[in-house]
C-alpha cells in the first residue's frame, strides 16, 4: 500500500461530490430541527449514546450509558443527559464550557438505525433536575441540557456491514486485552494487571452511581 500523494488528496467540497454524489432526496428530509415523534421514540429506546464535544486543545467522543430513556426529552426543543460518577476527567463537560457545541449517536441493540442529534449545551446542577435523574437513591453530579439544532436518523449499512448486533466470536475476550492488562503494558508493570482485573467487577459495582 502506497501513501497518499497530493494527486490523491481530497482538499475541496467538490472533490467530495465528484466522489460520491448528489445527497438522496431522503437523506435529506429525513433531517429536522426538533425532536420529531419518532425520533422522540428512538431516544427513549436507547440505552446507549456517544457525546461528541470539541474543545481548544481536546476533541472528545465517550460513552453514556443506562436503562433505556436515561436521556430525557423534556421538549421537542430539549433533551437532558445525566452524568453520573466516573473517572472524573470529565473531559466533555470542560470542552462544554469552551465550547457549547455537541453532537449525539444513539443506538438500540437489535435495530441497525442510529439516531444524531446536533444542538448545544449548558451543565446544571439544579437540584429539581438532579432529582428527576435519582437511580438507586443516588444524584448525577450533573445534568447536561442539549438545545436542539438537528436531529435525523442514520440508515443500518454500519451496523450492517459491523454485525455489531450479532453474537461475538467465542475467542474474543481471549484476543482482546483486559483493562488490568492494558495498564500494566502502558505503566511499565507499575500497575499490578491481574490485581486490578481482579478488583474492578467490585469497585464498578460499588461505584456504578
Amino acid at each position: 500500500m502506497t501513501l497518499a500523494t497530493d494527486t490523491h488528496t481530497i482538499t475541496h467540497a467538490d472533490q467530495l461530490l465528484a466522489l460520491f454524489g448528489e445527497v438522496g432526496d431522503a437523506s435529506l428530509r429525513k433531517e429536522v430541527d426538533f425532536v420529531h415523534p419518532s425520533y422522540r421514540a428512538m431516544i427513549e429506546a436507547s440505552p446507549f449514546a456517544v457525546l461528541a464535544t470539541a474543545g481548544p486543545d481536546v476533541l472528545d467522543a465517550s460513552p453514556r450509558g443506562d436503562a433505556p430513556g436515561f436521556v430525557q426529552v423534556q421538549d421537542e426543543y430539549t433533551l437532558l443527559l445525566p452524568e453520573r460518577r466516573g473517572n472524573n476527567r470529565v473531559d466533555s463537560l470542560r470542552n462544554i464550557l469552551q465550547d457549547p457545541r455537541v453532537a449525539l449517536l444513539f443506538l438500540i441493540p437489535g435495530v441497525g438505525e442510529t439516531l444524531r442529534v446536533n444542538g448545544s449545551a449548558s451543565i446544571t446542577t439544579a437540584p429539581d433536575m438532579l432529582a428527576r435523574f435519582t437511580v438507586q437513591g443516588q444524584l448525577p453530579k450533573c445534568v447536561v441540557v442539549v438545545r436542539v439544532v438537528s436531529v435525523f436518523f442514520q440508515c443500518a449499512r454500519a451496523i450492517q456491514r459491523s454485525g455489531l448486533w450479532q453474537t461475538p466470536a467465542a475467542d474474543l475476550r481471549g484476543r482482546v486485552p483486559t483493562p488490568g492488562a492494558i495498564l500494566q503494558a502502558l505503566t511499565g508493570a507499575a500497575v499490578d494487571g491481574e490485581a486490578y482485573d481482579r478488583e474492578l467487577p467490585a469497585r464498578q459495582r460499588a461505584t456504578l452511581y
